[in-house]
Order: structure tokens, then C-alpha cells, then sequence
């Protein structure tokens, strides 16, 4: 569950959006007014904020400034009837994560707030507030992990750390490409100077266009302008449109030529660092991703592994959440029991090591006792279990919380379903394997038999 406050001035909207946010479990607050909204910012600081560009006693971009400055760690997402070019660029680079425009569809709004809400916390901002983005948390510039995979990936972070060479991240969502390419600048002579992060996904391709290249009609600032001494990390370049693809490999080729040559403006002077959760070179089969941008950004390739390969990093990275969370709600951090903890570590994690920080923030909010026991994890991780029998092992997932005769129930119907296709679908011979009558395999199917075929019984 997670804190949303939603400010906007038409009742109507407010309430609907709102409500939709309450029905996927999380706490609001909704106000009318910017001034309210800015008091309750104050109060009870959010997780997110989603708020209109037009209210009636303040602008909706004042309100993201002040959110952004004094409240770096709340994620912000801006709604308006009046959408424009301008307005979206001046909103995301003042610190808003996404822009969506009146009327939008209610799922486009849940989906926009569960992608912010996955991006939030202290390491989710960057060096000047614009383009949030997930960062996996860091330990010293570093990266948390005892693995060797990690430790294989420190190793070559030493190595490239000072050198302007492109580096390419493949690996699944969540996986910590963001922790690697942030590694990789905290480790460098580049450092000091800024952090820019583009998610590829997170705007239409026009506004993309104008973040990575400027405005034709203007001489605005880019993304590589504001990077000026420092990193570029362009998230999810797989969906970049192929027609920025092209553009964006000459730019690359003219920083790398006028490196060479001594004559690299400062706009220009950046490291840039990509990442992709799909393989590029399946893309580049499809025709989805251009092979000659794919060279240009692959000097330095780094495959992040999903948390599921490196089970050892399940706990130190648990404990770094929990500590995080104890930090900021000013509590001790709980304790793992051992059999929590040993169910952490069997759990496939398909969301990654986002998954593992939201399940840990929610085994803070249900734990007594300044301990963490299964029935404080989400039902999720805890219905995968490990059962041996005959000494091998095998996995199944046990609804933890339904009731016994609801899940014999659903274990026959399913066994009978099996039996029955095994047997060709003859219920005939399906009853007599299983012993029982015609009659109470349909009973047990949930289906009717006819009163003569009863008789016949």
C-alpha cells in the first residue's frame, strides 16, 4: 500500500481518480486546491503525487517545482485538458515522472501510478530532479551483492570505469541496470558532474525527440546538455522508434569522431550508457532495432542476471531495504526469521529485485514484534514451496489462506480433468479408473447427467 495524493480542482475527475487508486489498495488524499495539496505535501509526504496542470489558485508546474526541490523522493505524475509540447517537457524536466492528458483512460492512470510507485525512494532521483528512474540501491557508490555474478560485474565496473567507451546493460526488468550504470559514474572521474536518466518507454516519440536532439524551432537544452561532464542513461532503448535510432547513432558517431580529434564541446562531453531489458540482437532480427546503433552502443556489453541465478544477494539486498524503509519512518528494521527467509530465497522473483524491495516494505507494515514471519510476506512468495518426496524435489504453489475443502475441491477437478484426457475423454473409462460411479464423476465435474443415463447407473 502505498501514500497517493491526487490535486485537482474539477470534482468530478478528482473523485474518480481517487477512487480507482483506493480499489488497488492504496491510501489517498484528494484536495481541490493547490494550496491545500502543498499543506497535505507538508503533513503526510506521499509516494506519489498526481496533479493537474491548471488549478485554480496555483499552476500545477509551481506545485512540481516545490514537490521536486523540498521532496525529491515523491514520485509525480501531471494531468491536464490542455496538453502541449511545452508543458509536458517543462513538467518532466522540473521533476515529473509522466504526463497524461484529459480525457486519459483509468488504466493508462493505474498503470502510469504502479510504474512510479516501483521507481520511488531515495535512490530514485537524479542529480537535478528531472526524468526519474529506478536505481537499485547503492552502498557507497557501489553495488550490493555477495554473489559472484556481482562480484564478476564490480570486477569490470574497476576496469571501463575511466573510460569514455559506450556500455550496453541487457537483462530483465528489475534486474539492477540502473544500479550498474549509476556504479559505473560513482566509480569514475565523472562522478562529480550530473546523472541524466531518459526512460525510452515513458514518453511519446516526439517528446523524446526534443529531450535527446532539442526543439528544430529553438536552441533548447537536451538531455546530453544538461549531462555536460557527466553520464547519460538512456533506460529501455529497445523502444526507442527506429527513426531516432538513426538519429541517435550519427550523434553518438560525431561525439566519438570529435573525441578523436580533440575538438569535443562541453555539450557534448558525456559517457554514455544504455540498457535494454529484451536481447538487442532478436530486435535487430525483427527489424526493431537498428544494427549499425546496436555496434555503436555494445563497445562495453554487461549482462545483469536476474535475482532468481544469485540467491546469495536475497538477504544483504533484503536487509538494505529494510534498513531503508526503518530509515525513513524513523523505526528499528525488523528482523527475517530463518523460515521467511528461507522462503525469500526458494521465490523465482519474476519482478527482480523490485519485487524484493516492494515485498519487504510490505513485511515492515504487517510485522509484530519487530520481526518478519511468512504470514507478513505477500501471499505470492509464500504459496511457492519446495516438497520432497522420494528424495527429489519439487515445486508447487500452495494457496496459503483458502480453505482445505476449497482446495481438494479444485485438486480433484484438476486430477479428474487429467484422467480424463489421458483416457481420450471417456467418461466411462475415466470412472472406473478412478473408482468411482458415472454418477459421481459428474457430480464431481460440476456437470449434469441425464435422468435415463442416471437410471442406467
Amino acid at each position: 500500500m502505498a501514500k497517493i495524493l491526487v490535486i485537482d480542482d474539477e470534482a468530478p475527475i478528482l473523485k474518480l481518480m481517487a477512487k480507482s487508486c483506493e480499489q488497488q489498495g492504496h491510501q489517498v488524499t484528494a484536495v481541490q486546491t493547490g494550496r491545500e495539496g502543498m499543506a497535505s505535501l507538508e503533513a503526510n509526504t506521499p509516494d506519489l503525487m498526481i496533479v493537474d496542470l491548471f488549478i485554480g489558485d496555483m499552476n500545477g508546474l509551481e506545485i512540481i517545482k516545490q514537490c521536486s526541490e523540498q521532496h525529491p523522493d515523491v514520485q509525480i505524475v501531471m494531468v491536464t485538458g490542455h496538453g502541449s509540447i511545452e508543458s509536458a517537457v517543462e513538467a518532466m524536466r522540473l521533476g515529473a515522472f509522466d504526463y497524461l492528458t484529459k480525457p486519459f483512460e483509468l488504466s493508462d492512470l493505474l498503470r502510469t501510478v504502479e510504474l512510479g510507485l516501483t521507481k520511488r525512494g531515495p535512490s530514485a532521483q537524479n542529480d537535478s530532479g528531472d526524468f526519474k528512474s529506478s536505481a537499485i540501491a547503492l552502498e557507497s557508490g557501489g553495488m550490493i551483492g555477495e554473489s559472484g555474478k556481482v562480484a564478476k560485474i564490480k570486477e569490470i565496473i574497476e576496469k571501463i570505469a575511466n573510460n569514455d567507451s559506450p556500455v550496453l546493460l541487457e537483462g530483465e526488468f528489475g534486474s539492477g541496470k540502473q544500479m550498474v550504470a549509476r556504479s559505473i559514474h560513482n566509480s569514475s572521474k565523472r562522478k562529480k558532474a550530473p546523472f541524466k536518466v531518459l526512460q525510452c518507454s515513458a514518453l511519446p516519440e516526439e517528446l523524446l525527440e526534443i529531450e535527446l536532439f532539442g526543439s528544430p524551432s529553438s536552441r533548447s537544452e537536451t538531455l546530453f546538455s544538461r549531462a555536460a561532464g557527466g553520464t547519460v542513461y538512456l533506460e529501455e532503448i529497445h523502444v526507442l522508434p527506429v527513426r531516432l535510432q538513426s538519429k541517435l547513432e550519427s550523434y553518438l558517431e560525431e561525439i566519438n569522431t570529435r573525441r578523436i580529434v580533440n575538438d569535443l564541446p562541453e555539450s557534448m562531453n558525456v559517457r554514455f550508457i544504455a540498457s535494454s531489458a529484451k536481447p538487442l540482437q532478436e530486435c535487430i532480427k525483427n527489424g526493431a532495432f537498428r544494427e549499425d546503433l546496436f555496434y555503436r552502443i555494445s563497445v562495453i556489453p554487461i549482462d545483469v542476471s536476474p535475482l532468481r541465478s544469485r540467491v546469495e544477494d536475497i538477504e544483504v539486498l533484503a536487509q538494505h531495504f529494510l534498513s531503508q524503509y526503518a530509515g525513513r519512518t524513523g523505526t528499528k528494521a525488523p528482523e527475517i526469521d530463518k523460515y521467511a527467509q528461507t522462503i525469500l530465497e526458494g521465490y523465482n522473483w519474476p519482478g527482480n529485485v523490485g519485487e524484493l524491495q516492494n515485498a519487504m516494505e510490505r513485511a515492515c507494515a504487517f510485522a509484530e514484534n519487530g520481526r518478519i514471519r511468512p504470514v507478513d510476506l505477500p501471499p505470492k512468495v509464500t504459496q511457492k514451496v519446495e516438497i520432497t518426496d522420494d528424495d527429489e524435489k519439487t515445486t508447487h504453489h500452495l494457496p496459503i489462506g483458502t480453505a482445505l475443502q476449497e482446495y481438494i475441491r479444485k485438486q480433484e477437478k484438476l486430477f479428474i480433468r487429467e484422467t480424463l484426457n489421458y483416457n481420450g475423454g471417456s467418461r466411462e473409462k475415466t470412472a472406473s479408473m478412478l473408482g468411482v460411479s458415472i454418477a459421481t464423476l459428474y457430480r464431481k465435474m460440476g456437470l449434469k447427467l441425464e435422468r435415463d443415463k442416471l437410471m442406467k447407473v
